[in-house]
């Protein structure tokens, strides 16, 4: 009977077992909970130091779009004065 039993996986299995339970304990454990406090402050200042950046380039972003508001406008104005200046002439013409 104790031949066909499978030593090995019995092993792994208990080793698992026992891994896991310590794995539990460390993962507890007051030390892994400071580690888990000064790993979420640091992402807590990393996501204020992107938001700050997302707010500049926001910021640039409407300044670039009302300076392209602005270049067209004028161009458009350029435009309109030339076709009125050519339409003067065709009428003296």
């Amino acid at each position: 009977m104790f031949d066909m039993f499978d030593w090995k996986k019995t092993a792994i299995f208990a080793g698992g077992v026992l891994f896991g339970s310590a794995g539990i304990k460390v993962l507890t454990s007051k030390d892994a909970k400071k580690v888990y406090t000064h790993s979420t402050a640091a992402v807590l200042r990393m996501k204020d130091c992107v938001m700050e950046n997302v707010t500049k380039v926001q910021e640039n972003c409407n300044d670039i779009l009302a300076d392209a508001k602005d270049i067209n406008e004028t161009r458009a104005a350029a435009e309109e004065q030339v076709e009125d200046t050519s339409a003067d002439i065709s009428a003296e013409e």
